[in-house]
């Protein structure tokens, strides 16, 4: 049974919206199309239903005054020009909602912007309902430009564990398994891709829980019951799972990550949108790419079954690789019964991975904003024409 939660839709459905709130409503667009992650304007405005339907319109003022910056409720109330003690019960329910972040550092509460993907939308994993998933729906080709993934994607592909061997010369934040042991929290939260896909009647039959998140992460999943605490072999164990299930590993494109995502082709809104493109290795920050030695191949096919990006197929009856859409996770070379399938480093592969979150964050306002540039600039010079 899902949990429908939005205490302010009925209100809303009651009566007219007023100018003032219509014009809320864009301008939190525009501040969610600043943050990284972005949140594109459309002809249907579909973008603003979505917005309504989880933000009062106070509560959309509110998330204006936050940056990606984590400040205290003083800094907030200041830019707000409202008392602190009539803000930070406003503030604390927007984080319950998944509307902004909170968590508490050196014991001070800490608050910032929750950019729309990866962030909101995944907040609400616990109060999806069909509504909410068709608007969704009709946004995600706006959301996910393979422009915005190849100049600075949110998420990167690492190999599953058995894929790699001790003659890869692999950095540690390639691997899982080193990554998931620096860290001192785990939390496992369900998957919101296949929940959803779930509501729809259209389950993969995938594993639901499976979604890792760490550190200040799993806090705040922790705190809005969006998942549970485990311990650091059961996140071992996920990972393992990950890699029997055929689920290809993607954490966030840093090297101190908050989350692993363990994603399908049938489900995953990343995956399904790479897999879109003409040529899914352009796009996706990964550093291996899969070699096929011909002579070693029995010709079983198990790999083209393994392949989320339909970037293996069989000619003369031995496996050929179309190295334009393998993503280097890894999943054909782990159970290729004859070792016909390894992964090799790209030799093109600019390694360019920031050195933690907010450089990674910065790097990709920077790049959307270059990017709204030249695009306007295109614009303008087509209406000179």
């Amino acid at each position: 049974m899902v949990d429908f939660f939005y205490p302010h839709e009925l209100r809303q459905s009651e009566q007219k919206e007023s100018p003032m709130a219509k014009d809320v409503y864009q301008k939190l667009r525009r501040h969610l199309d600043d943050l990284p992650g972005g949140y594109p304007t459309t002809e249907s405005g579909v973008e603003l239903r979505i917005l309504r339907r989880l933000f009062s319109p106070e509560e959309a003022e509110l998330a204006m005054k936050l940056t990606v910056i984590p400040e205290p409720g003083a800094v907030v109330a200041r830019r707000a020009k409202k008392p602190l003690e009539e803000l930070t019960p406003l503030l604390d329910e927007m984080a319950r909602k998944g509307l902004i972040f909170r968590y508490e550092y050196k014991s001070q509460v800490m608050y910032m912007a929750a950019q729309y993907v990866i962030g909101i939308w995944e907040y609400h994993v616990n109060d999806l309902d069909p509504e909410l998933i068709k608007d969704m729906n009709e946004y995600i080709p706006h959301l996910f430009k393979p422009e915005d993934w190849q100049k600075a994607p949110q998420l990167r592909t690492i190999p599953v564990g058995r894929s790699l061997t001790p003659e890869h010369e692999v950095l540690h934040y390639e691997a899982a398994e080193e990554l998931v042991r620096t860290q001192k929290k785990f939390l496992v939260a369900p998957c919101i891709c296949r929940k959803e896909q779930h509501i729809k009647g259209q389950m993969c039959g995938k594993p639901m829980e499976v979604c890792l998140v760490f550190g200040w992460g799993a806090d705040y999943y922790q705190r809005n019951g969006l998942g549970r605490v485990i311990t650091l072999e059961e996140t071992l164990d996920i990972l393992r799972r990950a890699d029997q299930e055929g689920l290809v590993l993607q954490p966030s494109n840093t090297q101190d990550i908050t989350n692993i995502c363990c994603c399908c082709g049938d489900c995953c809104v990343s995956l399904r949108s790479l897999k879109l493109h003409p040529a899914p290795a352009r796009i996706c920050s990964t550093p291996f790419v899969v070699q096929a030695e011909a002579d070693e191949c029995d010709g079983c096919e198990t790999c083209l079954e393994r392949c989320q990006m339909e970037a293996l197929s069989m000619e003369d009856d031995v496996v050929a690789v179309a190295a334009e859409r393998c993503i280097g996770c890894g999943l054909c070379v782990s159970t290729c019964p004859s070792e016909a399938l390894k992964l090799v480093r790209k030799p093109d592969y600019n390694d360019d991975v920031p050195i933690n979150t907010m450089d990674a964050m910065q790097r990709r306002a920077q790049a959307r904003a270059l990017a709204k540039k030249e695009l306007e600039s295109k614009l303008e010079r087509h209406q000179r024409i």
